[in-house]
């Protein structure tokens, strides 16, 4: 399929492309069955990754980082995701890529140069501690009950957070907090930089979860106890951390998209050739009509995907919101990378089912995607507010109504 990357971008995503197949596959699997993989493993991938030319390319390069555009670095993304270490390698993995992108867009300068450029540098690694458990902020964030007090020139912090992607591993916590408890969430909230050996931190638990074998990446339980952090630790502007983190998380659910695109390419792949080489019933699989629509069909809706989040990017790009068709890609994304990467389980047969193929690493993995970054119902309630906002009543000019019969 053709699209209209630029020249950069599609030489950003070949070199991605040869790298994962050359340096990250082999890796995978050595690791697949018998993961996670290694730091050091991860550490060398990603000197690699340097040497290739395709580390951090979202981040300015003042940091680090090779200062691509958003646009550009999308078709990269998709890419990287083929493999489940693709994204750690190229340092274009979540959490860290939406919080460096948080600190890139908001940080003080002294901020940035504590945090940010370690960030990418691979020194250190973040959380965003946003979700809490039940009874308080989740799909719903406005039920936030983690709240911040000032303090003379600190800030007390007390609440409770969890599924804070890597926070057991995290040397800083992106977390969010009310800060004026008198107005409504949406304006009375803030985002602080928490180091994570700060005093009142505790991690209670990785919390047992779907997936994961592969990365080690877990999902933490943190509680904040009287957590002391200075004045200077405030990110961005007081009060504005909801509309702080829709900057996040906009950009950050269309690269969740293209990583998922990538995974579901990756497993279309892997069920192509083991189809085409799997034998039953007086021939190759691949030959039978229903897995030959069963494939026709995950390309057709995977090409939908790519283009719906293409036209997500260019809106963000030209300075818009995006909420309702960043809201339909990631809706559509993960219901489509789910159900493709279904299929493609199916066709391996015990095969997909066993881990000498990354396919039921996949299937573990890519449930999370239809909650992460907003549930599908959230983002399908920011739809139809959508649809349902310039109802045309005259549409139903001729229709009969009750009591008043037609002449």
């Amino acid at each position: 399929m053709e699209y209209d990357d630029s020249e950069a971008a599609r030489a950003l995503a070949e070199r991605t492309r040869e790298f994962v197949d050359e340096e990250v596959l082999p890796v995978e699997r050595e690791v697949l069955g018998d993961g996670p993989v290694r730091d050091e493993q991860l550490a060398d991938l990603r000197e690699a990754a340097r040497e290739y030319d395709v580390f951090c390319p979202q981040i300015g390069e003042e940091f680090g980082g090779m200062g691509m555009a958003f646009r550009d670095v999308l078709l990269m993304f998709e890419q990287a995701g083929r493999s489940l270490l693709g994204a750690a390698a190229c340092r274009v993995d979540a959490p860290d890529e939406g919080n460096m992108h948080t600190l890139e867009l908001l940080g003080t300068d002294e901020q940035q140069e504590r945090w940010l450029r370690p960030l990418v540098a691979g020194e250190i690694s973040s959380g965003f501690s946003m979700t809490e458990p039940m009874q308080g902020g989740g799909s719903d964030p406005k039920m936030i009950r983690t709240e911040a007090e000032k303090d003379g020139d600190e800030w007390v912090i007390d609440g409770h957070k969890w599924w804070t992607t890597g926070g057991t591993e995290a040397d800083v916590l992106i977390v969010m907090a009310r800060t004026d408890p008198d107005a409504h969430p949406y304006e009375g909230c803030s985002l602080f930089l928490v180091p994570a050996d700060t005093p009142g931190v505790s991690v209670v638990r990785d919390v047992p979860h779907v997936g994961g074998e592969v990365t080690g990446v877990g999902h933490a339980e943190i509680t904040y106890d009287g957590v002391r952090v200075p004045e200077e630790n405030l990110l961005g502007t007081l009060n504005e951390g909801f509309a702080h983190a829709q900057q996040r998380l906009g950009p950050a659910r269309l690269t969740h998209c293209m990583r998922f695109a990538g995974m579901a390419e990756r497993a279309l792949d892997v069920a192509k050739a083991y189809t085409s080489e799997r034998e039953a019933f007086g021939g190759p699989i691949a030959d039978k009509q229903a897995v030959r629509h069963e494939v026709a069909d995950a390309e057709t809706e995977l090409h939908a995907v790519r283009t719906m989040v293409r036209d997500a990017a260019d809106r963000i790009d030209r300075g818009e919101e995006a909420r309702v068709q960043v809201a339909m890609s990631k809706t559509f994304a993960a219901n489509t990378v789910q159900e493709i990467v279904d299929s493609a389980l199916q066709l391996c047969g015990a095969n997909g089912i066993g881990k000498d193929l990354p396919i039921g690493d996949f299937y573990e993995s890519v449930r999370q995607f239809r909650i992460i970054d907003g549930a599908d119902e959230v983002h399908r309630r920011v739809i139809a507010r959508e649809a349902f906002s310039d109802v045309d009543e005259s549409e139903l000019a001729n229709v009969t109504r009750y009591g008043d019969p037609s002449e």
